[in-house]
């Protein structure tokens, strides 16, 4: 009734089209085709045939509620992005919109806004082995369970390298992150860390770190040859914190659609199942051919530099404290005693002790200080320097 009461103003000349289409609240083109249509068919050609006709691609109503009820019985709390890939898996073949839109209107998913893109503002690395990332996120991985998630990933693939739980993040968590990468793909050129106490000491809060005193961990990355480069804010681990959210919106489902409920289950889980799947959704290729990693020749010898360096004087009963230990240096033919010499002490990832003398190793111990027999309890290459990878 509105359009042929301002479609009469129009005839009548006390209006002019663009006012007409003003008070209509559509463009002038729009209304030029309204009128072409009215006087076609009348005022039943203006119906806006999408109400009162169904679409030729409507899905069917059975599919639409098939995929909304596995969605909840199944997945409720997945992303769309996450909850699609296993849809396709078994053999959905809607596209990510479809499914989108109809768990948006079932009221399962929020809407959310679409941001802007993100402009990275350095290129990733050409080469793989060239720069590593390695972070840790606190979480409730499992229901009523919080721990941390280690994650070492390559800059130049986005291949997550290492991942694993542990109950906190620190420095034996970090050590096996790297020893993961190397025993798996070779020594690489540089890590990128925040500035957590573990990798760095900084002697103002806030402030720069101080390389010039190195943690346990920067010396060993030190031995191993690799550059440490510390990130003054989130920003600047935006891979790493992007990967995290990533993450949190995937694995907790996943260990709880596989049942699991301890540490020990969930880090199988993670190597088996989740971590290939994972790479194999993320990962793309280097920029560039070829590989920046290189090769260990034993990984006895990077077992021990990835552990706890401690120095300590062997006493006058050839004893070395240590850790409320008392740890008996073993006599080795052709020395009358190591009274008075400077030891370092060595507390691998497995728990147990070891201490050299430059290149000898002059005993191993259990976590609780009984000698072990045998070099073969925390590795090998005891006859290589300890700074040789």
């Amino acid at each position: 009734m509105r359009f042929e009461e301002v479609l009469a103003r129009w005839r009548g000349k006390t209006m002019t089209q663009e006012e007409a289409a003003l008070a209509l609240g559509v463009s002038v083109r729009t209304l030029q085709r309204w009128i072409d249509r009215y006087e076609d068919g009348g005022m039943e050609a203006l119906e806006d045939r999408r109400v009162v006709e169904a679409s030729h691609r409507a899905a069917p109503v059975d599919e639409v509620m098939a995929m909304v009820n596995d969605y909840r019985a199944r997945h409720r709390g997945w992303n769309v992005r996450h909850y699609h890939a296993r849809y396709r898996a078994v053999g959905g073949t809607r596209s990510y919109n479809w499914v989108r839109l109809h768990l948006q209107k079932a009221g399962e998913v929020p809407p959310r806004r679409r941001r802007a893109g993100h402009r990275l503002r350095r290129e990733p690395a050409p080469l793989p082995g060239m720069m590593l990332h390695q972070d840790a996120s606190s979480h409730e991985w499992v229901a009523g369970r919080t721990w941390d998630l280690v994650v070492t990933m390559d800059d130049a693939t986005n291949e997550c390298c290492s991942m694993f739980l542990v109950g906190e993040e620190g420095t034996a968590s970090s050590f096996r992150g790297v020893r993961e990468v190397v025993a798996s793909k070779g020594v690489f050129c540089s890590l990128y860390t925040d500035r957590a106490s573990h990798y760095w000491f900084t002697p103002e809060a806030g402030g720069k770190v101080d390389k010039g005193r190195p943690t346990q961990f920067g010396r060993a990355m030190s031995q191993l040859g690799v550059e440490m480069i510390p990130a003054y804010s989130p920003e600047a681990r935006g891979r790493s914190e992007r990967m995290f959210g990533t993450l949190q919106g995937r694995l907790p489902q996943e260990l709880a659609l596989a049942g699991v409920a301890d540490m020990a289950e969930a880090n199988a889980f993670l190597a088996s199942d989740f971590l290939p799947r994972h790479n194999a959704e993320f990962m793309r290729p280097a920029r560039e051919q070829g590989s920046a990693y290189a090769p260990v020749l034993s990984m006895g010898v990077v077992d021990d530099i990835l552990c706890e360096h401690h120095s300590r004087m062997v006493g006058r009963d050839n004893c070395v404290q240590f850790d409320g230990l008392a740890l008996q240096v073993a006599r080795i033919r052709g020395v009358r005693s190591f009274a008075g010499a400077k030891v370092t002490v060595r507390r691998h990832l497995n728990g147990f002790i070891s201490v050299g003398h430059g290149h000898m190793t002059l005993g191993e111990y259990a976590p609780n200080g009984e000698p072990v027999n045998g070099n073969g309890c925390v590795g090998g290459g005891r006859s290589a320097p300890a700074n040789a990878p």
